[in-house]
């Protein structure tokens, strides 16, 4: 064996081990992560504008353990929300064409009972 065949083998690596992509992912999803900050636009110390950003990644599961579910009720991300939002329309629509047809037949019924007085 020359020394040009010989290789000695490369020294240990100190850091932490290098994970892949899909392992970062799985983790940042498992426990989740969140990401928060304020742009604010002043002119003359007089606030013009302020936005708060806050962004939570992580998994449904994980979300939910969080306490936020906030897709299962938006009608615009959820057919079934979008359901029932339309069964409530529905319903207070009703509700509403019954009292406005119940105040018309009572209207209705004083004027014929007046009609009727009168001769």
């Amino acid at each position: 064996m020359t020394d040009v065949d010989y290789r000695p083998a490369a020294p240990p690596a100190n850091g932490p081990s290098t994970a892949n992509l899909a392992d970062i992912l799985e983790r940042v999803l498992d426990k989740g992560i969140v990401i928060a900050g304020d742009i604010k636009i002043d002119l003359l110390d007089i606030e013009l504008l302020t936005i708060r950003l806050r962004l939570f990644v992580a998994s449904v599961d994980t979300a939910r353990k969080a306490g936020i579910d906030w897709w299962e009720t938006d009608p615009a991300l959820s057919s079934k929300a979008a359901r029932s939002e339309l069964r409530e329309e529905n319903a207070r629509l009703r509700e509403r064409l019954e009292a406005l047809e119940s105040a018309d037949d009572g209207e209705a019924s004083s004027s014929r009972t007046k009609d009727k007085a009168g001769s």
